[in-house]
């Protein structure tokens, strides 16, 4: 009992300590400890497992005996460290104390100044993918089609691209607002409003809009697209309160234009932009739609009666121009009476029934 055998293999090293004090470190091989006392320990660790974790790792490096067979890190708050072990990335270091065995395996470490908030670098997408990542790391990911508003402490930085972006945790207070840049749609329905002629319509209409400034979207409302939502409200309200119906219905394209010119106007106030917009429809209480149709079926029956009577006067007019064109001309109304007879004689047979004296005379000078 007054020995103790301690096997350290190929690629494990001893860490010595006598009552709780480090001794310094035990090579590859079989050792024989004098211990009577039990005051001897020996913590034996793999080198195959690069990073060296100690409760005492601090007295350890202060004794200065890792300085050729590991990698010390003191990382202080602006720091983080990133590691590769055998040319795969491993991990992100936080600031703390850090070891790594040099001997058995290849290890590369790289320290980074973390004061900078956005975290870059050449393998970027291998170090955000790596299991610890997130935990010294905000990933944030940008989608197709889509742009990212990026604030730092409150204030705007840049607008980036589709992709994914990280940054530095415990530091600046970063914020990443994605905005859709798609085209997209706005219905505004069942829009009940009073005419100046106290006609009450329901009204549907229809935005197309996308975002063309991003950052003044997302600055300057809480919400563009709701913005937008209350904005078409007020814009169909006040061009429906400020006209007749008549006028309305009998000029609907102007209203349309109106609104499109309000809406896109108070939409780029925000950084949107309307592509299209329009009343889609105009739906009037049921006992107006019976009004108005009996309205415009007694207006096409006048214009129809108008249109008949036209037409007869036309017809009169032209048979009085030509019996005063005949009763000046006899020799054209012989002719007349010619083309008459002809018709008569080719349509069908002729009979002629003599009467009267002298009118066979008549009918032989006339053929």
């Amino acid at each position: 009992m007054l020995f103790k055998l301690i096997k350290v293999r190929s690629y494990e090293i001893g860490l010595c300590f006598r009552d709780g004090e480090f001794q310094g470190l035990l090579p590859a091989g079989r050792h024989w400890v004098f211990d009577p006392l039990l005051k001897q320990r020996v913590d034996v660790v793999s080198q195959r497992e690069p990073w060296l974790v100690h409760d005492q790792l601090d007295v350890i490096v202060k004794s200065g005996v890792l300085a050729d067979r590991a990698a010390v890190l003191d990382l202080k708050d602006h720091q983080r460290a990133l590691v590769w072990i055998e040319g795969r990335f491993s991990q992100i270091l936080p600031p703390g104390l850090y070891a790594y065995w040099t001997g058995f395996k290849e290890v590369r470490v790289e320290v980074v100044d973390a004061r900078e908030p956005r975290f870059t670098h050449a393998d970027f997408k291998a170090i955000v993918r790596s299991p610890r990542a997130a935990q010294v790391l905000d990933i944030c990911a940008v989608a197709r089609a889509h742009a990212g508003v990026v604030f730092v402490d409150g204030e705007y930085v840049e607008t980036v691209a589709p992709g994914h972006y990280a940054w530095w945790r415990a530091g600046a207070d970063a914020k990443l607002v994605e905005v859709d840049l798609r085209e997209q749609s706005l219905d505004v329905a069942g829009q009940e409003i009073m005419t100046a002629d106290k006609v009450t319509l329901r009204m549907n209409a229809l935005v197309n809009y996308r975002v063309a400034d991003p950052l003044r979207a997302v600055t300057a409302s809480d919400g563009a697209g709701q913005l937008l939502y209350r904005e078409v409200q007020l814009a169909l309200r006040a061009l429906v309160g400020a006209r007749e119906l008549d006028a309305i219905l009998a000029d609907k394209d102007a209203v349309a234009a109106e609104f499109a010119e309000q809406v896109r106007e108070r939409a780029g106030e925000v950084g949107l932009e309307v592509v299209s917009a329009g009343v889609r429809d105009i739906i009037l209480p049921g006992d107006m739609k019976d009004l108005l149709n009996r309205v415009t079926e007694a207006r096409k029956a006048a214009e129809a009666n108008l249109i008949v009577r036209r037409e007869e006067t036309a017809a009169m007019r032209s048979q009085a121009n030509t019996a005063r064109l005949l009763a000046d001309n006899p020799t054209l109304m012989r002719l007349r009476e010619l083309e008459v007879l002809e018709r008569v004689a080719t349509s069908g047979k002729l009979n002629v029934v003599l009467g009267e004296k002298g009118l066979a005379d008549r009918v032989v000078n006339l053929l």
